[in-house]
């Protein structure tokens, strides 16, 4: 299949802002959504958001920073000593809170077990036994529903700022301290951008 162009804003690196068009199809695949404060959207106020498809017919993602206070379904025991601490659930997004997005980081995946995002870096399918996936499992995340974008939808927010868009680093969908993402994530950017990590949540504060 053929992915269509779709506009992905301003790609923000560390040192410059390029255009999106320099980045592959111009889609925000495999990049990070940075919630631009404040955002009127509860559902992504100060979120951190892995893109893991983005095209002209819409976009899905994966919320990063909101881990849920609940164990893990029997599902995902067969699973379970792989998970990234903190071991628990996150909620992936506003969207099918029933459904489940297993995100893993593997070694010698197993090529019809998994969908790829990156070379070792894929969405797996939890009714399969993880030695039935890939010879080794080094971190995996389950989130509870997902983030959506409908045709064009995506590329309006970012147009209207609504979000920054960042590279993403190794370690970020599997960081150990998730509820400290957002800010980790602006502060990295250096220059002007990381003066955004310091702003009060509540910005009537300021």
């Amino acid at each position: 299949m053929i992915m269509q162009r779709s506009s992905c804003g301003r790609l923000i690196g560390q040192t410059d802002i390029v255009s999106a068009t320099d980045h592959p199809h111009g889609s925000c695949k495999g990049l990070l959504l940075v919630a631009t404060p404040p955002l009127v959207d509860p559902n992504f106020d100060r979120t951190v958001v892995y893109v893991l498809e983005h095209k002209a017919d819409g976009a899905v993602g994966v919320v990063l920073n909101r881990p849920l206070d609940e164990d893990p379904p029997e599902i995902v025991h067969a699973w379970q000593h792989h998970l990234a601490p903190p071991a628990t659930m996150f909620q992936g997004g506003p969207v099918e809170l029933d459904a489940l997005i297993a995100l893993a980081r593997l070694e010698r995946p197993v090529e019809a077990a998994w969908s790829p995002v990156t070379d070792d870096f894929g969405s797996v399918d939890l009714m399969l036994d993880p030695d039935q996936v890939a010879e080794r499992v080094v971190a995996l995340r389950v989130f509870r529903g997902y983030s959506g974008w409908g045709a064009g939808q995506l590329d309006g927010e970012l147009a209207e700022g609504a979000w920054m868009v960042f590279p993403a680093e190794r370690g970020d969908v599997f960081d150990p301290n998730p509820t400290g993402l957002w800010r980790a994530v602006v502060r990295r950017q250096g220059g002007k951008v990381a003066w955004l990590a310091n702003a009060p949540d509540d910005l009537s504060a300021n």
